[in-house]
Formats: C-alpha cells, structure tokens, sequence
C-alpha cells in the first residue's frame, strides 16, 4: 500500500477511478476528479507494480473515491484500501469519519465500525448512504 498526494500517485490513481466510476457505473466524466483531489491523502493498493485500489481521506476526515479493479473484487484489496487510510487518520487525530457509501456497500463499511446517518439519497445516479465511524482519538 502506497499513501501519498495527488501530485505522487495521480496517475496511477486516476485510471483506477475512471474505469470504475465512469465506464463501469456511468457516472459523469466531468465529476469523477474535483477540487479535493490535491488537498486528500490517497491510498494506492498494488500488486505487484498493478495498481489495483484506491481510496481518499480528505482533511477534515471524509473517505471518498474508494475503487477497486473488477477483477481484484473479493480479494481483501478494498479492505487493505480502508484500513490504511483509517490507520491514516488516526495517526493524524481525526476524531470522526465521514463517508458516502453506494448502498451495495453498506455491509463492508459497517465491519469497519461505519454508522449509516440520515435517509438514503442519490449522488451521480446511484442510491447513497451517509455513515459515520467515531475513532479515538491519540
């Protein structure tokens, strides 16, 4: 697992995230990369010298942008993805984490101590959960 800025891993990060989000779930080419992308920590799963997985924590301690390659799915690649970027804040006294989970993947963020807040919504087309994971901080 590679931790690292946008500058660093950009362009290993960003095809993972386009062949995901854009091709395989229609969302809009236009919102995939943001202005948060330079201000996150990202997390870079590879096997190998493959990328495979990424993930973002952006400084006020939300999760974003967790992908994994379709064929790396059910192989621990997403979970060596959160938990790195847990391990990530917790080093840096986050108090609270904060993510938008696609409601397929409700269950594998609540194994990792994730809350669901508030009512199901739609974000770029697809049905969204708001979850919450409290840490302790130190």
């Amino acid at each position: 697992m590679v931790l690292g800025t946008w500058d660093e891993l950009a362009e290993r990060v960003a095809p993972i995230r386009f062949r995901v989000f854009v091709d395989e779930q229609g969302v809009p080419v236009e919102m995939e990369l943001d202005e948060f992308d330079p201000l996150s920590c990202h997390a870079l799963a590879l096997l190998g010298e493959e990328p495979v997985g990424t993930g973002r924590l952006l400084p006020d301690g939300h999760i974003g942008r967790m992908a994994v390659s379709a064929g790396w799915r059910g192989h621990g690649v997403g979970t060596a993805v959160l938990a790195a970027l847990i391990d990530e804040a917790l080093r840096r006294g986050q108090p609270l984490l904060a993510l938008s989970a696609q409601t397929h993947a409700l269950g594998f963020y609540a194994r990792f101590g994730f809350v669901p807040v508030g009512p199901e919504y739609e974000e770029a087309g697809l049905p969204h959960q708001a979850m919450e994971r409290r840490l302790a901080a130190g």
